[in-house]
């Protein structure tokens, strides 16, 4: 008995590729987010001093970080994932709120205070459709719907017999 091996076709390949591109780039504005929100959030820290201060704004990433990879591992595994999506969302706004409060009260200024916070949370979400889309749902019949199945055309014509 032979195994088969999977073979990829070029369209597999290429979504597959593209999802990498998109989660390095998730990556990416994530990381560089996280740098220029990091001294907004390090103003507002408490009258915290010292080492403690320096990492007051992981009590904000450090959730959204570990929300983020419950998100990701729900769609790998082509779960829901409703707590940690919750979870994700509050502490990007939390996140937005904070670095909003500290901006200089002009349009651009809180617009700029808020975008890493929402360019993260777009692009991750954005990674979590690419998962989805290259791990698509299974199509599972349920049971009640196997059980109403109708007869073929033979057990039926064996019955009146």
């Amino acid at each position: 008995m032979r195994v088969r091996e999977p073979r990829f076709t070029r369209l597999q390949t290429l979504s597959y590729l593209i999802a990498a591109i998109a989660c390095v780039i998730v990556s990416m504005v994530s990381v560089f987010g996280g740098m220029v929100a990091y001294a907004p959030l390090l103003h507002l820290a408490p009258s915290t001093r010292g080492a403690m201060a320096h990492a007051w704004p992981l009590l904000i990433y450090g959730p959204w970080m570990v929300a983020s990879l419950s998100v990701l591992r729900a769609a790998l595994h082509q779960k829901r994932a409703m707590h940690s999506w919750f979870v994700v969302l509050l502490f990007s706004s939390l996140a937005m709120i904070l670095c909003m409060a500290e901006a200089e009260r002009t349009f651009t200024s809180v617009a700029a205070a808020a975008l890493p916070a929402l360019a993260s949370l777009a692009c991750f979400q954005q990674l979590v459709r690419q998962i989805t889309l290259t791990r698509p749902p299974r199509q599972r019949t349920s049971r009640r719907r196997q059980r109403l199945a109708p007869h073929s055309p033979e057990t039926t014509k064996t019955k009146g017999a």
